[in-house]
């Protein structure tokens, strides 16, 4: 299969959970693929929310990566890396609109994206990533949480050898938050998060208490 044919099945999973996106913007490393970020207010697919545009409504905003999937994610102790077996994913953020200036994320995003390339690490559930700055102006966060996929979009079947193609869900994650993690691991920092009615999608949100 064709690499713009995966990336057109990709998009258009987005597409029928999110509705049509209504930005996008491409960033191009030297050396990697083209990676687009897609933006979403809502109103259209089986995953979408009301977008109230108010900074106290209920509406979500999703950015999603459109890209990191044309290539395989690749084991950094393979010897050889096969160019078509091994997992594919895109990354897919959801932040309530209005509280911050969140579109600011798209090129941190691409970054995330472009890092099985750049940097030959596979992004997994669990994993954490690190943009080394703020996702966005005056934000407390710059580094995600990856979480399971399937609860936003499903997961995308290729025809074989091609493994699916993973919608991972990024929680960002505060310095302190990252530090705690790395040492009790993701499920435990889910938990303080649950048992603290944190809202994760709040971009000005504190870091939940880790004492």
């Amino acid at each position: 299969m064709a690499t713009a044919d995966v990336l057109a099945l990709v998009e258009a999973r987005l597409v029928a959970a999110f509705g049509e996106p209504d930005a996008r913007a491409a960033v191009t490393f030297v050396g990697t693929d083209r990676i687009e970020v897609l933006r979403f207010c809502g109103g259209g697919g089986a995953g979408a929310e009301p977008h109230t545009g108010s900074a106290g409504g209920r509406g979500v905003v999703r950015y999603a990566t459109l890209g990191m999937a044309a290539r395989p994610m690749t084991d950094p102790a393979a010897v050889v890396a096969d160019p078509v077996r091994g997992p594919r994913a895109e990354l897919v953020l959801s932040m309530r609109p209005g509280l911050a200036d969140t579109d600011k994320v798209l090129r941190p995003l691409a970054v995330l994206a472009a890092s099985p390339q750049v940097e030959g690490v596979v992004v997994a559930p669990g994993g954490s990533l690190d943009v080394g700055e703020p996702l966005w102006p005056g934000g407390r966060f710059s580094s995600v949480l990856v979480a399971e996929p399937g609860g936003l979009v499903e997961d995308l079947e290729l025809d074989p050898p091609l493994d699916p193609v993973r919608f991972l869900p990024l929680l960002p994650m505060t310095r302190n938050e990252a530090a705690w993690k790395r040492v009790h691991g993701a499920p435990a920092l889910q938990e303080r998060w649950l048992a603290a009615g944190t809202d994760l999608r709040d971009p000005l949100r504190r870091s939940v208490r880790l004492d």
